[in-house]
């Protein structure tokens, strides 16, 4: 997986560790992005840096428009981007779109 790979680049590299921004992530599973990375961090002996960046989500979310900055409305992981093509619909249930 991606994070796998950061790891092994970072340790390529001669890096101090690695991380990953879905620590920022209010709508990640924090716990388990911790878990995964210190799994990695033994297997590749690299450390893995923990930070609970969620309380600045909502800051940077703000700057970020302020810049005019691109902001995607996926991870970018499959599921995420299956859930982009979802009807929000409360009567109706989640719906997807058909081709």
């Amino acid at each position: 997986m991606r994070l796998d790979e950061t790891a092994k680049t970072a340790k390529k590299m001669g890096l101090d560790g690695f991380t990953t921004s879905l620590l920022v992530s209010p709508y990640q599973k924090f716990d388990k992005v911790i878990t995964v990375g210190r799994e990695i961090e033994k297997k590749y002996s690299i450390p893995f840096y923990v930070e609970d960046f969620r309380p600045g989500w909502k800051d940077g979310l703000s700057i970020s428009r302020e810049l005019g900055l691109y902001r995607q409305k996926y991870c970018g992981c499959i599921y995420s981007e299956m859930e982009r093509y979802q009807i929000k619909n409360p009567r109706l249930g989640d719906q997807r779109l058909r081709d």
